[in-house]
């Protein structure tokens, strides 16, 4: 006899005592084996603060529901990516070779998360990037396992980033960015938008991740010309920047808009009046006043004695997102053409956000979009609150998506600016 076999009925055998017969629900149990997860996070790197974020706030939803969906225990096995591709493609390669994970979840950065994509498209495991932003991985190069439960791409935030500059009455805007996908896509989505609307970018300056010395790109910032600055900064380049640009005397002199993760939770709670009056926009305000939004809030800030970061937030609404969908089907993760689709049909209606999301048919979430800015609340801490909404924004905005996927890929070379 299997040896595996042998000791399943051992255990059965003893559990049913002498009458050989056995209580449903032990059955329920001994049929239900845990859901493994994997979850991939920057635990080292540049975006390393981001990444603890992230495994708080996955932690957080399943803690508040006792480790289980639809009868079977849930299991997460965290690995650091490192914030680098190549071990992120091995760490995930053993989750699912050694660790036999039903899914996989997270990553940070963008090269991560692609490279972990491409490596699922061979082996069809189930992956949810509530934060990798690649704009093409629910556009022109989807992979149909791969999700974006409670993400965005990168361009989507910043078009009405831009929509909101016209307004304002900039006409001219220079931009500064870390040198990688995620940068070129915010900039990009920013930058056409504004050109369309009759704007003129007067500048792009790009600079590798892990910039200590921003003094270069701060002196050509400030003889651009510019009636604004766009920067899009993450992590520890984020504090420095507007630290930097702060002390160089731009700040008051020249309005400065962020990428949404400039301003997160996760860079901005240490910090101090370099940041105030920062504008971004997102689809999460931990400054909203909604009730669902505020309980959030407050229970996140019980539990780890600090506001929620977009990384945190993300990440606890992708596990209720997978969640729901789980519930819906029992539980069964074996059938992965299931899982994926009943996810991909779930709406979202409790999550932090205190509203229904739903996926486009390409697997990305449509929010109502904030413009935020940066504002110190009744704690003396800072925060981002909501100053306009841009209702229903999907990741192609105002454009046809058949017609937008006709242009190329956002990067240094392309970035959509209208002469």
């Amino acid at each position: 006899m299997d040896r595996r076999r042998f000791l399943t009925t051992t255990a059965l055998g003893l559990a049913a005592g002498a009458s050989g017969t056995f209580p449903m629900p032990y059955l329920a149990r001994a049929q239900a084996a845990p859901i493994r997860i994997g979850l991939l996070a920057p635990l080292t790197g540049v975006v390393a603060a981001g990444g603890r974020e992230m495994v708080d706030g996955f932690n957080m939803y399943w803690e508040e529901n006792r480790s289980e969906v639809a009868g079977r225990k849930i299991e997460v096995v965290v690995e650091d990516d490192g914030s680098n591709p190549d071990v992120s493609l091995q760490k995930a390669r053993r989750l699912v070779e050694q660790g036999r994970v039903d899914m996989l979840f997270g990553n940070l950065l963008a090269n991560t998360g692609l490279a972990v994509a491409n490596y699922v498209k061979g082996t069809g495991t189930p992956y949810f990037i509530p934060i990798i932003a690649a704009d093409d991985l629910t556009q022109r190069q989807r992979i149909p396992n791969v999700i974006r439960v409670a993400g965005y791409t990168a361009s989507q935030t910043t078009r009405p980033l831009a929509d909101w500059a016209l307004k304002q009455g900039y006409k001219k805007i220079a931009t500064v960015s870390q040198d990688y996908t995620f940068g070129h896509e915010q900039c990009g989505g920013f930058a056409q938008r504004f050109t369309e609307g009759g704007g003129q970018i007067v500048g792009q300056f790009w600079h590798p991740l892990n910039t200590a010395d921003f003094s270069p790109y701060l002196g050509q910032l400030a003889n651009a010309g510019a009636d604004a600055v766009f920067a899009m900064e993450t992590g520890a380049d984020a504090t420095r920047f507007m630290q930097q640009y702060a002390n160089f005397g731009l700040k008051g002199r020249i309005p400065l808009l962020g990428a949404m993760n400039m301003t997160d939770q996760s860079v901005i709670r240490t910090m101090g009046a370099e940041v105030d009056g920062i504008v971004s926009c997102a689809h999460f305000a931990e400054g909203s006043d909604n009730p669902v939004t505020v309980d959030f809030v407050k229970r996140h800030t019980a539990k780890y004695q600090k506001m929620p970061s977009l990384y945190g937030f993300s990440m606890y609404s992708g596990a209720m997102w997978v969640a729901e969908a789980l519930k819906t089907i029992g539980g069964k993760t074996d059938d992965r053409a299931l899982l994926l689709s009943t996810v991909l049909k779930t709406e979202l209606t409790g999550s932090p956000l205190g509203r229904p999301v739903k996926l486009d048919s390409f697997g990305n979430p449509v929010y109502d979009l904030y413009i935020r800015k940066v504002q110190r609340g009744a704690d003396g801490k800072f925060w981002n609150v909501p100053i306009e909404t841009f209702p229903n924004y999907s990741q192609f905005g105002p454009y046809d998506p058949a017609e937008y996927m006709k242009q190329p890929p956002y990067s240094r070379t392309f970035q959509g600016i209208k002469r």
